[in-house]
C-alpha cells in the first residue's frame, strides 16, 4: 500500500487523538458565515517521504497533480504573484482587481541578489548552487520577507526549502534531498497537495542537475484540522488503501524554465472519491 497513506493517516489520528484545541480562543479565521473557525491541531509534524521509492499521492482520494504542479510552476518558474498568469483559479480570492496577490510568492523568488557570481534570483541560485557547490549547507530558498509582509495578500504557508545533497554508497550520481518548512497548514485541503507539488519539485530539479531524487522532509509548525472537517477526515481516514501510483517526468527536459505540465505523467493512480464542496475558512 502506500507510503503517503499511512502518513497521512497516522499524521491525522495524532491530531484528532492527541492534538489540542483552540475553541473559545481569540481566533483569525472564520468561516464564510461568520463564525470563527476552530481547529485541533498538533505542533511540530515531521513527516519523511523517499520519492527514490514512491510517488508521494495519496489513495484515499485524488490529488490533482498536474493541477497542484501548474501552482507550482507559477511560483518557481515563472516567479509570478499575478493570477492572469496562472491556468487556474486556486489564488481568485487572494487576488485584487489586478489579479495581484502582492509581494508574495513568486514575487520574492523573483527578487535578484548580488552574490560572489554575479546577481541571481533564489531560484537561478538554488540550480547554480546544486550544479557547481552540490554539497554546500547554504542551498535554500526562503520567501518569509518581513519588510514586505504588509504588502501580502497571503503570508506565505509554506515559505522555505532547503537542499541537501548525499553521495550515496555504490551510487554514481548524486542525490538530492530537501525540508519543506512549513508555518501553518490545513490538513484536509492542503496537505497532499503541497507533498506533492514539492515531490514534482524535487523530481525537476534533481533531472536538470543530473543527480537523483532522495527524501523530500516536510516539516509543518502548525499541522491542524478544521472544526468542521473532522468527519470528514475521519471519513477519509477509514478508507480503502491502495498502492502508490507511478510518475513520470519527460527525460528530454534539462532545462528547469522549460518544463510544463505536460512533461508529467500519472498513471496506474487508484483512489477512493473525491470530498467536494470542502468548506474553507478565510
Amino acid at each position: 500500500m502506500s507510503l503517503a497513506d499511512k502518513i497521512f493517516v497516522d499524521m491525522c489520528k495524532d491530531i484528532l487523538e492527541n492534538g489540542t484545541s483552540t475553541e473559545g480562543e481569540l481566533v483569525r479565521p472564520h468561516w464564510e458565515d461568520g463564525t470563527s473557525a476552530y481547529t485541533i491541531k498538533k505542533f511540530g509534524v515531521v513527516n519523511r517521504y523517499d520519492l527514490s521509492k514512491e510517488f508521494p499521492a495519496i489513495t484515499l482520494r485524488k490529488t490533482a497533480v498536474k493541477t497542484c504542479t501548474e501552482e507550482m510552476l507559477w511560483i518557481w518558474q515563472r516567479k509570478s504573484n499575478n493570477i492572469h498568469d496562472l491556468k487556474s483559479t486556486v489564488w481568485d480570492e487572494w487576488a485584487d482587481e489586478n489579479g495581484s496577490i502582492g509581494k508574495a510568492y513568486g514575487y520574492q523568488l523573483a527578487q535578484k541578489h548580488q552574490y560572489k557570481e554575479g546577481m541571481m534570483d533564489q531560484v537561478d541560485r538554488v540550480i547554480y548552487d546544486l550544479k557547481h557547490n552540490p554539497f554546500s549547507r547554504r542551498i535554500l530558498t526562503n520567501i518569509y520577507v518581513h519588510e514586505d509582509l504588509h504588502e501580502m495578500n497571503l503570508y506565505p504557508c509554506a515559505y522555505s526549502m532547503t537542499f541537501n545533497v548525499t553521495q550515496q554508497p555504490g551510487e554514481e550520481k548524486l542525490t538530492l534531498n530537501a525540508i519543506l518548512n512549513q508555518r501553518s497548514q490545513d490538513v484536509l485541503a492542503a496537505n497532499n497537495w503541497n507533498v506533492c507539488q514539492y515531490a514534482v519539485l524535487m523530481h525537476m530539479l534533481a533531472q536538470v542537475c543530473d543527480m537523483k531524487v532522495g527524501e523530500l522532509v516536510h516539516v509543518i509548525a502548525d499541522a491542524h484540522i478544521y472544526d468542521r472537517h473532522v468527519p470528514l477526515i475521519k471519513e477519509l481516514i477509514s478508507r480503502e488503501q491502495h498502492p502508490a501510483p507511478k510518475f513520470w517526468l519527460n527525460p528530454e527536459v534539462k532545462d528547469f524554465y522549460q518544463f510544463t505540465t505536460d512533461d508529467i505523467r500519472i498513471t496506474d493512480y487508484v483512489t477512493g472519491p473525491q470530498i467536494k464542496d470542502i468548506p474553507i475558512a478565510v
